[in-house]
Parts: structure tokens; sequence; C-alpha cells
């Protein structure tokens, strides 16, 4: 017959037979009895027996067969009461053990989640992915792992909240991680600018699926690209040199058909065609060239972000159009957290027009 709850109710004796492995019970009656007298008299313990309580399970941890485990570890994965200790116990265990807590037990907080990022491995991530309804901190962490499964669980959860910074680098990212393109594509909340972008690196299938479920440039901006692209790839000016004059031309169709929009900028941007990218995205704000270079790359952080805003660009693509147009000229400057919140603050603040006029007032002479 088994040992019960009832029958290992004195403390000392629990804490005996668990150490004493000539005491005649099993390792797993013994687990199996102290996990189910935590689980009904947790909150009834004092601190002393809580701690002992959770150092019998850690010792036989190493003993009990794994198929043990994880039955508890099922058992108490949708529990409410549960001691919230013996949780952290358990997720902490090896990932077969831990998954169905993690995915699915309510007791574990944002906190706790977090923690597991940072401290579990490549398991215990993809299973914190897979947890329904993970808010945007959570998120912003995850996106920060190296490791392509736990990219691809994180944007396969449809319930999943991601911030607009960490959908611009789980798209950069995917330039890389083939795997992550078709699952971030079809996101119903992926900004259309991003998926646009990936147009450049992703298959003709994926590129078929974008321009069908997203709105995408007309052809004529398709066009304009190419022959962009055509122009400035024969012996395109320098960084000072004014713009041929078939790129100064070609701008000016697109702007008298009004086709010169924030999305050619990024698209010409996203190809390495920064000289383009300054001339178009001057004419588009109406100032000149040389003014425009001069506050975009020497300005400073709130320059660039009114520039965008005054543009059009989505503030989910700025980061992208910093960095980019940044090593484009061989700048190594990078976005900081600070910058990140003094650019927020510009893309809240400002209209498009109102961004303008503020640009303009401040671009030097």
């Amino acid at each position: 017959m088994g040992l019960t709850a009832h029958d290992m109710s004195d403390m000392g004796r629990l804490a005996q037979l668990a150490m004493n492995p000539q005491s005649g019970a099993s390792r797993e009656e013994i687990y199996l009895a102290v996990a189910s007298l935590y689980r009904i008299q947790g909150s009834g313990l004092n601190a002393r027996e809580r701690e002992l309580m959770r150092e019998i399970l850690r010792r036989l941890t190493r003993d009990v067969e794994m198929a043990i485990r994880i039955a508890l570890a099922q058992r108490l994965a949708d529990d409410s009461t549960a001691p919230h200790d013996l949780i952290l116990l358990l997720v902490d265990d090896a990932i077969e053990v831990a998954r169905p807590l993690i995915i699915n037990s309510p007791l574990l907080t944002e906190a706790d989640v977090l923690k597991l990022i940072a401290e579990a491995g490549i398991g215990h991530q993809e299973a914190v992915a897979g947890r329904p309804h993970i808010g945007i901190p959570v998120t912003d962490a995850l996106v920060k792992a190296e490791h392509e499964s736990v990219l691809v669980a994180l944007v396969r959860n449809a319930t999943a909240k991601i911030s607009s910074h960490s959908y611009e680098t789980l798209v950069q990212k995917s330039r890389a991680l083939s795997g992550l393109q078709e699952p971030l594509i079809k996101r119903p909340d992926l900004p259309p600018q991003l998926a646009s972008n990936m147009c450049e690196w992703v298959s003709d299938a994926l590129k078929t699926y974008i321009k069908t479920n997203y709105k995408m440039a007309p052809n004529s901006v398709e066009a304009a690209l190419t022959q962009a692209t055509v122009v400035l790839n024969s012996e395109p000016p320098g960084p000072k040199e004014p713009p041929a004059d078939s790129a100064q031309k070609l701008i000016e169709k697109l702007a008298a058909s009004g086709q010169l929009k924030a999305g050619f900028l990024m698209r010409v941007l996203s190809q390495g065609q920064v000289d383009l990218f300054d001339l178009a995205f001057a004419r588009l704000l109406d100032v000149e060239l040389t003014r425009f270079r001069k506050s975009f790359y020497d300005g400073g952080i709130q320059v660039v972000a009114l520039s965008c805003r005054a543009a059009g660009i989505d503030r989910s693509v700025f980061p992208t159009v910093f960095n980019l147009s940044r090593q484009a000229r061989g700048m190594t400057v990078t976005l900081s957290g600070p910058d990140m919140t003094a650019a927020d603050e510009i893309f809240s603040g400002f209209t498009r027009q109102t961004a303008g006029e503020k640009l303009r007032a401040t671009l030097p002479r």
C-alpha cells in the first residue's frame, strides 16, 4: 500500500524518509506524497516547513523517474491553487517536466517568465514563446534570442503581443533565418511596410503572398525602382556630389505623378541606393538636398525622427531607416534606449504636417 499525505504529516518523519534510501519506501511514493501534501497544505505551512518541503523535493528529483515528475507537472498545469514555489521548482526541471507548466500554469508571473528566458535553455524559451497571451515585455525578451526555433515559436503564437520595434528586429533577422520568413509574413499584425521590405529576400512564392495580402506600391513604383537602379549603378555620385540629371528627372516624374512616397524611400534604401534615397527624401520634404543631408546625417535622433514623421514613414520601420542610412554612409552609430524614447515622442507628438514645419524651421542654412 502506497504512502499518503496523511501518513506523512509528521515533517520530521517525512524528511527522514526522504534522506534515508533504506527507509523501505520508494522514492516515487515519497515524492508524490510530499508533492500532494505541499499542494494541499502549502498555504498553511510556515516558512521553515515550506523550505523543508522544497529541499525534500529537490533531493528526490534526482532519483524519481521522469515519468512521475511529468505526471505531477501535468496534474498541476491548470491548477490555480498550487503553491507558487512548487510550480517554480518544477519549471526549473527538465523541459519535459517544465513544458506543460510553462505553457499553461496561471500561477507563473511575468517576472517568473522573464527569469526563465534569461536563465533557462532553448527548450524552456520555446515553451515560453508558445505560452498564450504573452505581453510585450516577454516577447521583447524572446526576440533577443539567437535561436531560430524560439523565434519561429513566437511568431507562430497568434495570441502573442509583439511591439513594432520587435517586429523590426524579427524582419531583419529573417534575412538570415529562412524558417522565420513564412510564419512572420503570415502574421496578420505585421506592419505592411515591413512585409514590403521582405520582398527583397524572400522566395517568389512569399513575394506573391505579400503582394496579394498586403497593400503594395503600384506597378509604376516597381518600374521606377528598376529604372533608378540602372541609373545609379552607372558611376553613382558620391554623397557630396550633385545627383545625376537622369535621377533628378526620375524623382520629379514620381513627384508629379504622386508616386513619390515613403514606400519608395524604403525600397531604394533597402537596395543600398542611398544617393537616390537622399534625393527622394529631400524632394518629398521639399527641402534643398545639401541642407537635408547635413541635418539628416549630422542633426541627431530628433531630426531623423522628424524627417521620417514628416515623410509618412511608419514608426515601426524608423529603426531600419536610421540603421541602413548610416551603414550606407559608413557610420557606426546605433540606436540606444533613450534614442528610441526620443523618437517615440516625435512620432506620437507630431502630425506629418507639424513635423514638417518643425523640421524646416530647424534646418541649417
